[in-house]
């Protein structure tokens, strides 16, 4: 048959395809289930589970993600509730669907390792990891399964959008690209467990007690989570009294636990699990996402994003970020996050109008490659912006200075010594939401603030009303002069959009997303986070090799948090806050110079810490400002 016929037959499937319904009984008529033990080169076989299209009219491109979580359910009769896939348009267009365990998960053979190292020059067949196994993966498939059209797209959220950042490596010439979503990167300075050093003891402690539980054999069979005997957070965490206490909890058998007691400081351990450290030889089309947002990892897609675009010339490399919580871009509904809409549902048009746009060019020859190099969306205006480069050309890096009697202005100080001071306790740590809950929550990132603003052991400094819109499109950087009574401390730097006292959302909220929206909320005065992160203090000048603080000394604490792309509205205020614990998100610093790994309880000791706002020690933040 030729291949204009071919094509217009495809085209023809496609469009009938677009109008039908996609339920149970169409994916179960279109698709059938295989499920495949595929051999590495080292002979350990890695379950994959396949959905083949029925339609024979064409050759179809493959679609993975691989998983530490399974690629259930298991048996070949089994379907997958795909119909309830956020993204059908991977269905209408007739996509092999994979889904593999990853070494040593789930049905999967061998010896599962966390973040398992690249390693870049192998040898023999017995030197693996998860760019060679996705290598081998792909080079069965293509091989072996009838009706593929020899291109393979690989994507994932999350730890698998790890796995997406390692297939890009294998250099597989069938791997035509790929997206990692919201990736693992680099678990020491920005993603999930640790930012700047600093340990987030919820998302560890509640991942690891399940995740980390061993798996001796293959199996379908998942482990149990942990037994907490209350629903308070807040007071589970501190009456663990240290993080020795949350390990007695965890018990003897989580390795990666140990590992990340074990591993303080930015060691050679830490670094080899850096994908950063080794893309300069990415060849496929690449699409990072990820969630201004997002509480697990806002981190990772900046991250492969900028290392992409610094290591590897030529790079055929963009990044797509909207107002999304972890994997947000993957549901039915991006109409809001917590009390803040956006005025229209960014999933659907990320799933509609970038990723598929994304995968049926490179995958299928259909429509065109005219993503913008990052489409971004900006929060405050509401609006998707299609830029030429990130940070945008115009973007200049402005200071605006912390002031005496809680202001904040683009005005140095000129004003003799001065300074605000707190009282930091271990004892009665600053929350980090005022809700009492268990979990941590997935809209912390854009909570009302003024909870913190009310509390003695939080600065807090505004701007007038403004009278211009100030857009913010980069990092933003924290720079602040501080002193410590003690030897460490911990600095939470927040970046806070201040709503007009008269502020209220319109009413008419779409029906079916009432029931998420709270339309009784008080926004008038709303202090919403724009971003928020921490800084250890004692790496402060070395994540390698911590320093304990010179006691009372005026002292630079600089750091970097992740970008942001959000415009201050003429009429709202902009606000900086400061505290020196955020918990239990963050475990709490001792504020004494020490393993705090290994910390007991006594050694904990409240700190007065001083921020700085003087002509000789000026406190700032640096703004990525778009004139």
């Amino acid at each position: 048959m030729k291949k204009w016929l071919l094509l217009a037959l495809s085209a023809c499937c496609s469009a009938v395809y677009a109008q039908q319904t996609i339920d149970s009984a169409w994916v179960t008529s279109h698709f059938v289930k295989k499920e495949i033990r595929i051999p590495m080169r080292d002979g350990v076989l890695l379950f994959t589970s396949v959905y083949l299209p029925t339609d024979h009219t064409e050759k179809h491109p493959i679609i993975m993600t691989r998983t530490p979580y399974s690629c259930a359910p298991y048996g070949a009769d089994k379907f997958k509730e795909l119909w309830k896939m956020s993204n059908k348009n991977f269905l209408r267009e007739g996509y092999i669907l994979i889904t593999q365990d990853v070494r040593g998960r789930w049905m999967s053979e061998g010896q599962y390792e966390d973040v398992r190292p690249f390693l870049p020059n192998k040898k023999t067949k017995q030197e693996v990891d998860e760019a060679s196994d996705t290598y081998d993966t792909i080079d069965w498939l293509i091989k072996n399964l009838e009706g593929n059209n020899g291109r393979v797209g690989i994507y994932g959220i999350s730890y698998p959008g790890f796995y997406s950042t390692m297939a890009a490596l294998s250099n597989h010439p069938a791997l035509k690209a790929v997206s990692p979503q919201a990736p693992v990167t680099d678990w020491f300075i920005g993603d999930d467990f640790h930012h700047h050093g600093a340990f987030f003891q919820m998302d560890a402690f509640d991942f690891y007690t399940s995740f980390g539980a061993p798996r001796p054999h293959p199996t379908t069979e998942g482990p149990k989570g942990f037994d907490y005997y209350t629903k308070d957070s807040y007071k589970f965490y501190l009456n663990a009294g240290s993080l020795p206490g949350l390990t007695q909890l965890m018990g003897d058998t989580i390795a990666f636990w140990k590992s990340l007691m074990d591993h303080g400081s930015y060691d050679a351990w830490w670094k080899a699990r850096n994908v950063r450290n080794y893309l300069n030889t990415v060849k496929p089309a690449m699409l990072e996402v990820g969630g201004l947002f997002d509480a697990e990892d806002c981190f990772g897609a900046w991250g492969v994003y900028k290392s992409i675009e610094q290591n590897t010339k030529g790079a055929n490399n963009k990044i797509v970020m909207g107002p999304w919580y972890h994997g947000e871009w993957a549901s039915h509904d991006g109409t809001h996050l917590g009390n803040v809409r956006w005025g229209s549902n960014t999933a659907r048009y990320y799933q509609d109008s970038l990723e598929s746009v994304f995968f049926n060019y490179y995958l299928k020859d259909k429509g065109s490659d005219d993503l913008a190099e990052a489409t971004i969306f900006f929060t405050g205006e509401n609006q998707w912006k299609h830029l030429p480069t990130w940070p945008p050309a115009a973007m200049q890096e402005t200071p605006i200075y912390l002031q005496a009697g809680n202001q904040l202005s683009f005005s140095k100080p000129a004003t003799g010594e001065s300074f605000s001071e707190y009282t930091s306790d271990p004892a009665k740590p600053v929350p980090y939401v005022p809700e009492v809950h268990m979990s941590r929550t997935i809209s912390y990132m854009t909570d009302d603030q003024r909870f913190a603003e009310r509390r003695p052991d939080v600065l807090s400094f505004q701007t007038a009303v403004l009278t211009d819109n100030v857009t913010l499109a980069g990092p933003v950087v924290a720079d602040l002069v501080a002193s410590v009574s003690s030897t460490d401390a911990d600095f939470v730097v927040k970046v806070i959009d201040v709503f007009p006292d008269d502020f209220a959302y319109e009413s008419n909220a779409p029906t079916e997303h009432r029931r998420l929206v709270s339309s009784t909320y008080p926004m008038g005065g709303y202090e919403m986070l724009v971003r928020g992160d921490i800084m250890r203090g004692k790496f402060r000048n070395s994540y390698e090799k911590p320093e304990p603080f010179v006691p009372n000394k005026p002292t630079n604490v600089k750091f970097t948090l992740p970008d942001v792309a959000h415009t201050f509205l003429k009429g709202h205020r902009i606000m900086i806050q400061i505290q020196s614990s955020w918990f239990p998100l963050v475990d709490r610093n001792p504020q004494v110079f020490t393993d705090i790994y290994h910390a007991s309880p006594a050694v904990f000791q409240k700190a007065s810490i001083r921020i700085y706002h003087d002509a000789a020690h000026s406190s700032s933040v640096l703004l990525p400002i778009v004139k």
